[in-house]
């Protein structure tokens, strides 16, 4: 089994982010989480990485996992014109991620903050978070503060905002 990534442990170390890790079968969507992730206490989210069609801008999404993104509602709060899912290379490129393992501490990959990170304020809000550590075998939860703490660390430019049910 794959286990967590050594440098993502080294740089919360680091950063003194405090985290519960816990195992399990490999999930690839919010069912499978549910599934095999229900134990795992807090806010369980999902994670999505788009762009413009022009391919100016970046963003990582976390949503909590029962809300759904809606393309055109994002267009309205970014202002953009076109926002599609940004391919497989890109993900591997910005974040150094693969499908199914798309997560917050991908932002540790991008050293150059390319990344824009837009936060459910339901889940900024939230006691517990929980997410993948770049991979779909594990989940790691965090309190609240623990991950403000990870996002600011990060140095990504972010904004929180109200994503509706």
């Amino acid at each position: 089994m794959i286990r967590l990534d050594e440098a993502l442990k080294k740089w919360l170390e680091q950063y003194q982010i405090s985290y519960i890790l816990h195992s399990h079968p490999a999930v690839f969507t919010v069912e499978e989480a549910q599934k095999h992730c229900g134990f795992i206490p807090g806010t369980h989210c999902k994670n999505l990485f788009v762009k413009d069609l022009k391919k100016r801008k970046y963003y990582l999404v976390t949503l909590e996992s029962s809300k759904r993104l809606k393309f055109k509602e994002l267009e309205k709060l970014t202002n953009w014109p076109k926002i599609i899912f940004a391919d497989e290379s890109e993900l591997q490129s910005f974040l150094g991620l693969s499908k199914g393992a798309v997560s917050p501490f991908g932002l540790v990959n991008d050293k150059e903050n390319h990344v824009e990170y837009l936060i459910d304020k339901d889940v900024w809000a939230a006691e517990i978070v929980s997410f993948h550590p770049n991979i779909n075998t594990e989940t790691l939860e965090l309190k609240n503060k623990a991950f403000q703490q990870f996002v600011k660390a990060t140095g990504n430019r972010f904004q929180i905002i109200s994503f509706p049910s």
